[in-house]
């Protein structure tokens, strides 16, 4: 082979050899650009799905203004629709004790959460009412939350242990985790129906515990003819006393009644810290 072949061979495989590299070079590219471009959409879509799961999450209920007709018990109302309609409406998430139940006595704890429901809600005031998703239970009766000057009726009985955290059906469990942290002050305070021990229940109010509270007569270890300070004892045995501007006054059954404080801190009872 002459002198000129040789070089002309040499750089005929050095051209192409450098088009394959750079051949290749834009191959990569093309194929790192793809690969880019994928992730890239499968991050738009699963920012797509993630936007419809949170959207998800955030459905709420309808919310109304209607009219009181009557309070049938602590946690189940009549009201009437703008349109002049009639409901039935039970409370969402809680459940007072019974009153007017056809087979039930009247439990420890029912009058007061019903004249409490009535006293908020009388008959002809106006209410704002929020219905869960599912809108209507088993019986028909719409299911709703109420509101009255901004405040919730449902979460208002909690606070004042007089209903517990129940009737839990997905979706309607919005407010559950709110409303168990309430449940679990009141069961600290032991007010209401958290002050007879093992009446409240997971499955309900015990039955048996109805005359715990009734029986015996109140004492008055006072001088004046209308003592108005409630001495009650706890489940734990404990001597307290509530005052008429009390936070627990309403709901307290006494078990001693005590024209003043001193008469009252005399019989070894302290003064309730609500």
């Amino acid at each position: 082979m002459s002198k000129n072949s040789f070089l002309h061979s040499y750089l005929y495989v050095f051209l192409l050899t450098a088009i394959c590299l750079i051949s290749l070079s834009g191959c990569q590219a093309a194929s790192d650009n793809l690969i880019n471009e994928s992730k890239q959409d499968d991050s738009l879509v699963n920012e797509d799905i993630q936007s419809k799961t949170d959207s998800s999450k955030e459905e709420k209920g309808k919310t109304f203004t209607a009219k009181i007709v009557r309070v049938v018990d602590g946690d189940t109302v009549k009201i009437k629709m703008t349109n002049g309609n009639e409901e039935t409406v039970r409370l969402l998430l809680v459940d007072t004790p019974e009153t007017v139940h056809p087979s039930k006595p009247v439990q420890p704890f029912g009058p007061e959460a019903s004249k409490f429901t009535k006293d908020l809600m009388p008959a002809g005031s106006k209410v704002e009412v929020e219905t869960g998703i599912g809108e209507r239970d088993k019986y028909g009766r719409l299911l709703a939350y109420f509101y009255v000057d901004g405040k919730m009726v449902n979460k208002l009985l909690l606070e004042k242990g007089l209903a517990r955290v129940a009737y839990v059906y997905a979706p309607n469990t919005k407010y559950l985790d709110e409303f168990e942290d309430i449940q679990k002050q009141a069961q600290k305070d032991e007010i209401g129906i958290w002050s007879i021990e093992n009446y409240a229940t997971s499955r309900g109010f015990d039955d048996s515990k109805s005359g715990e509270k009734s029986e015996g007569k109140t004492t008055v270890n006072s001088s004046c003819s209308n003592p108005k300070i409630k001495g009650n004892i706890n489940s734990k045995g404990n001597k307290i006393y509530h005052i008429p501007s009390g936070q627990y006054y309403e709901i307290t059954k006494p078990e001693e009644m005590f024209c003043t404080e001193h008469d009252a801190q005399d019989a070894g009872f302290r003064k309730s810290q609500s």
